[in-house]
């Protein structure tokens, strides 16, 4: 594909419209780190799976390839700024949010919808991302307004 047909391939993937995570995890040396990601999805309730995917050119892509346990924090209508903090370039992410740390050390987002605790069950190459399957642990849910991307934009269902 040249830039022009990728880019239109990109819009149109835009017009589905996705909810919003931050995926936390801790490095080798129990740093916690996270970035957004909006390819989230439910795969099975019995075994209790969920998936979502991280792009090669993710400065997190080869900790994600390593390690065994992360949480899917669901971000609700309130949370823009979280979205956008956990998707840009700051280095120390965590100094600007409130967390504390779940199952494995891993860091949970305060004022969540939902977190999923997870341990890593598969990992699949898809493309210029890998897929990863994760065996929900433990989840808490908080059902709040969403917050939304659609088209390129923040949306809520308001």
């Amino acid at each position: 594909m040249n830039h022009d047909q990728t880019r239109a391939l990109r819009n149109a993937m835009g017009n589905f419209a996705t909810g919003i995570t931050v995926i936390t995890t801790v490095d080798q040396e129990g740093k916690p780190r996270g970035m957004t990601a909006n390819s989230f999805s439910s795969v099975s309730l019995d075994p209790a799976l969920i998936s979502w995917c991280v792009g090669k050119e993710s400065r997190l892509f080869e900790l994600f390839h390593q390690v065994d346990h992360f949480a899917v924090n669901i971000l609700h209508s309130g949370q823009t700024e979280t979205s956008q903090l956990f998707a840009g370039n700051e280095q120390n992410k965590f100094d600007h949010v409130v967390w504390h740390p779940g199952l494995n050390g891993v860091p949970l987002l305060d004022d969540c919808s939902c977190i999923f605790q997870c341990q890593v069950e598969h990992r699949h190459p898809g493309g210029d991302h890998i897929i990863l399957v994760g065996r929900v642990l433990d989840f808490s849910n908080e059902p709040l307004e969403p917050l939304i991307f659609h088209g390129g934009q923040y949306r809520t269902l308001k």
